[in-house]
């Protein structure tokens, strides 16, 4: 597998050559961004960082990454239901955590008062990394899942054609139709038509009209002169009913003050479908992942689908509990002997937010007999081999890096009061960074996007 393109990767000319054909077509084919001089414009515009070449990735574990997502997605709609599980597993950390306890209180009220949302539209992706074993295998193993702003939809649907297109002027085109298909926008688009179409067909909708909103400040206020804090009728702007809310951000503790705070309650009691539910957010943090590790937890919210439990199984790396008592004294003892093997994890979105290393001692030596540490969770970490890519990023320099991807793969799903009438997954994701960069994704400016290739 880490001999793949290398007879390009020895000719530092035809690297050079390729790697302007590959930014061409990347801004040819509206793969860019803003740059970090120019955030808020869209006058300066970059091609967003793209590997040169597709990285290998082992067909087993991209098929199975595949088979499981409708299996998460039933799974996170299931335990964003049973508000009683969620109190259970976030309580510890709600003690020291004022963000999460914040989501929990919103969450709780309107449980207490009677959702008055029918239609829940849910858009995740669940992120993995292929796992290297001492007898030379690889293993799928789960990073994260994202419940909310999974973002990087729309660009990795045109990132396939820059590949195509470099391939093929390398004379490599049997390998370039072999570059899978990807188009996860129009499946997320689709699970948003369908919550729209289904909260038109309620009776108290007047209008025919769906607003999808990026949620910053401006929409926050907007949402405040819609209506009163109490009132769960529908919202209006400029004569459109509000049928459909996109959480574009509000996953950090940056992202709200205290008027912020009464809009998103004020959008939970309300009937417009949200993309997140806070109630589906809060299935996002790391604790509910850790916590669905233990044995028989997967049972209880799947009773029904053995198959789709032992999918989900074999995806888990170690997860374990930093909670006051034996059992996160145990945890604490383990991470500060190795902490090489694990990774700290914080309850944030985003990425950027892990520990690592020496650091990761650091910061339990400082933590460990108080609360405070119940705001993290420890995880086993995942080793896979690097191979060589070329990361070409704006005003860069071509130079090959040894590298490591992480695959996420997208699911919708639209249930309408009990009834789940759309479960499906509708595309993946790629990311791939230098092996000297431990944590940071392609917003943060360490992982490029990618595409697989199926070995």
């Amino acid at each position: 597998m880490a001999a793949l393109w290398e007879d390009v990767f020895s000719n530092e000319e035809l690297l050079e050559e390729i790697s302007t054909v590959a930014v061409d077509k990347a801004l040819l084919m509206g793969v860019i961004m803003r740059t970090k001089e120019n955030p808020n414009s869209s006058d300066v515009v970059s091609f967003a960082p793209i590997t040169l070449l597709p990285s290998p990735v082992p067909r087993t574990l991209f098929e199975q990454a595949q088979s499981v997502q409708e299996d998460f997605n039933l799974l996170v709609d299931r335990i964003s239901q049973n508000p009683s599980f969620l109190e259970q597993v976030l309580s510890s950390t709600m003690k020291v955590d004022d963000f999460i306890k914040r989501l929990f209180q919103i969450y709780r009220l309107v449980v207490a008062e009677g959702l008055a949302q029918s239609v829940f539209l849910g858009i995740n992706r669940s992120d993995y990394m292929f796992d290297g074993r001492e007898d030379g295998t690889t293993a799928l193993k789960q990073i994260e899942i994202n419940t909310i702003a999974a973002s990087f939809g729309g660009l990795t649907s045109r990132t396939p054609a820059v590949h195509q297109h470099v391939l093929k002027m390398l004379g490599l085109t049997n390998e370039a139709r072999n570059i899978l298909p990807n188009n996860p926008s129009c499946g997320i688009a689709r699970g948003i038509a369908k919550a729209w179409e289904l909260y038109a067909s309620e009776k108290y909708v007047k209008s025919r009209f769906i607003a999808v909103c990026d949620v910053h400040c401006a929409v926050w206020n907007e949402w405040m002169e819609m209506g009163g804090l109490t009132s769960p009728a529908p919202r209006f702007r400029d004569g459109h009913e509000v049928a459909v809310v996109y959480f574009r951000t509000g996953y950090v503790p940056q992202d709200y003050d205290e008027q912020d705070w009464e809009a998103r309650l004020l959008m939970e009691r309300s009937k417009a479908v949200k993309c997140p539910d806070v109630a589906t957010q809060l299935v996002g943090t790391k604790k509910v992942q850790q916590e669905l590790s233990r044995p028989r937890t997967l049972e209880k919210f799947l009773p029904d689908e053995p198959e789709a439990v032992a999918r989900i199984r074999q995806t888990f790396t170690g997860l374990y509990t930093l909670d006051m008592g034996t059992e996160g004294d145990k945890t604490v003892e383990i991470a500060l002997a190795n902490p090489e093997q694990f990774v700290l994890k914080p309850q944030r979105e985003g990425g950027g937010n892990n520990i690592y290393g020496e650091e990761i001692k650091q910061v339990l030596e400082k933590v460990k007999h108080g609360l405070e540490r119940t705001s993290y969770i420890l995880m086993d970490k995942i080793k896979p081999q690097p191979v060589k890519n070329c990361l070409l990023r704006a005003a860069g320099q071509t130079r090959l890096s040894q590298c490591i991807s992480e695959l996420g793969v997208f699911g919708v799903y639209v249930r309408h009061g009990d009834e789940m009438v759309l479960n499906e997954r509708v595309g993946h994701l790629l990311r791939t960074k230098a092996i000297e960069h431990e944590d940071g994704g392609v917003a943060a400016g360490v992982a490029v996007l990618d595409n697989p290739y199926l070995v």
